[in-house]
């Protein structure tokens, strides 16, 4: 049987820019328990595919894993915003593309045993290309891959994001089922 686990009490011991901390006391199954959960405002995905099948993908230096890694274009919620208004706002800035057609994919927790952020991954299709608009501390180098290229390294373990490999996963399987 699952014990749920109820709140007794709420402490905040860190306060950032994008995300916050909290310690939570709780109870459990054999009395009480400590949780420290990251509060992050969510993002939202965009995996966008060209009219011919190539999905619109971003190059960056990520500093948790000290290197440069391969995503689909993604960026934080802010506060008041809709998910589906951050995933047009996002797929503009970072690569240029407008979108004629936005649709919700899925949404998932990315870590869901230290943190509440939530992640909505959305298809675009009909794009138009434009001029990128990236924040003031982003260096993005704009990519695109046929879908079936990214399956495959997603597969051999050479796309290591997350979010990226649920979007991708996904998009293939869509395509396919067209």
């Amino acid at each position: 049987m699952t014990f749920e686990e109820k709140t007794v009490s709420s402490e905040r011991i860190y306060e950032g820019r994008i995300i916050n901390v909290r310690r939570d006391q709780v109870t459990v199954e054999n009395g009480l328990s400590y949780r420290e959960i990251v509060e992050h405002s969510g993002g939202s995905v965009i995996a966008a595919v060209t009219d011919d099948g190539q999905l619109i993908m971003v190059r960056q230096y990520r500093k948790p894993a000290e290197r440069v890694m391969l995503e689909v274009p993604a960026g934080k919620i802010d506060p008041g915003e809709e998910p589906f208004d951050a995933a047009v706002r996002e797929l503009k800035e970072e690569t240029g593309y407008t979108a004629e057609h936005i649709e919700l994919l899925t949404r998932m927790y990315p870590s869901v045993g230290y943190a509440e952020e939530v992640l909505y991954i959305y298809m675009a299709t009909g794009l138009t290309p434009g001029e990128t608009d990236f924040d003031e501390n982003e260096a993005i180098d704009v990519e695109s891959y046929p879908v079936k290229q990214l399956y495959d390294m997603v597969m051999a373990g050479e796309i290591e994001d997350g979010k990226s490999q649920v979007a991708i996963l996904m998009v293939k399987e869509r395509l396919a089922a067209e």
